[in-house]
């Protein structure tokens, strides 16, 4: 287990600093600059000169590159170029909120659709072809839609139409009902579309192992069938189901940015989408270092439940 965290951070440090360099870089590449996007129309000639000064933004790219590397290493995020916030503090304002619908969606998405893959496979396997392909289908279809079009039809229905739920509105932890309500369209959204991905994979792992012959030995002694689909099947049909929810739980932590923009929730995903609208170097380069170091905790975290769920995974 030591052995292995230690891998695992020595492959974190050449990660890091390609995606850091490449951000950087990338960013930079992008036509105007912070100074063009704060002043718009209303600087220009020295005043812009002064701003750019200001900001640091007129030495060479390899002396910003230094700079920003001298920064991380003091543990210091800075401050956004244009408003001269806190990062540190944005970004701790916004993780919460997208931790919180990020965990809601995938512990709702798991349990519906581990229940539905199951079904699906088992009845497949008694030859029940018309619920499993309806099931699969379904999860399909679902796959297929847009998450904004979605996003526009539940606003349509629930918000406008029926008024059950709010759109847009303040996030407030202190009133969990308010809460819920605020942030159940943006689950439902990112739901099916985490259903349909886990449904299908759960369908295919269950089903190869119902074909095993200890799930045809545990029958043979008599053994209840759900019991032998969920306890034993199941079980064993884990590992495919824990990386694929590993990896959308990691992606779904770092924002989705299309459903933090129509729902206007303050996510990391939409503080990124701002800071490269606004050409912050530094809040874009630093919320990128935020993903990727959560990505990469979120992939450890899967694989160390491997060993838990499967004690043949040697690490």
């Amino acid at each position: 287990m030591a052995s292995y965290l230690l891998k695992k951070i020595g492959q974190l440090v050449p990660t890091l600093l390609g995606v850091i360099t490449l951000v950087f870089i990338v960013i930079r590449l992008i036509p105007g600059d912070a100074t063009s996007a704060m002043a718009g129309d209303s600087l220009s000639g020295d005043a812009l000169n002064a701003l750019r000064t200001r900001l640091g933004l007129d030495t060479p790219m390899w002396q910003q590159y230094l700079n920003y590397w001298g920064d991380l290493l003091r543990l210091d995020l800075g401050k956004t170029m244009v408003t001269g916030q806190s990062i540190l503090g944005l970004i701790g304002d916004a993780l919460p909120i997208t931790f919180v619908i990020a965990l809601l969606t995938i512990a709702i998405a798991c349990v519906i659709a581990v229940a539905l893959g199951t079904i699906a496979a088992f009845t497949a396997h008694k030859g029940k072809k018309v619920v499993d392909n309806v099931l699969t289908w379904i999860a399909m279809l679902v796959d297929l839609m847009p998450s904004f079009w979605v996003a526009l039809l539940l606003m349509l229905l629930f918000t406008l139409t029926l008024g059950w739920l709010p759109a847009t509105g303040p996030v407030d932890f202190g009133d969990p009902a308010a809460l819920l309500k605020r942030i159940a369209l943006p689950l439902i959204v990112l739901c099916l579309g985490q259903i349909s991905t886990i449904a299908r994979i759960t369908r295919t792992s269950v089903l190869e192992v119902l074909n095993e012959d200890y799930i045809r030995t545990a029958r043979a002694f008599g053994m209840p069938q759900l019991r032998v689909v969920f306890r034993h099947a199941l079980k064993n049909a884990a590992m495919p189901i824990i990386t694929v929810a590993g990896l959308a739980f990691g992606g779904l932590m770092n924002g989705t940015v299309i459903t933090e923009f129509i729902f206007s929730i303050p996510g990391i995903g939409s503080l990124l989408i701002g800071g490269i609208k606004m050409r912050d170097y530094t809040l874009v380069q630093n919320v990128i270092l935020v993903y990727s170091l959560l990505f990469i905790i979120v992939n450890m975290l899967t694989d160390i439940l491997y060993r838990y769920m499967d004690p043949r995974v040697k690490y």
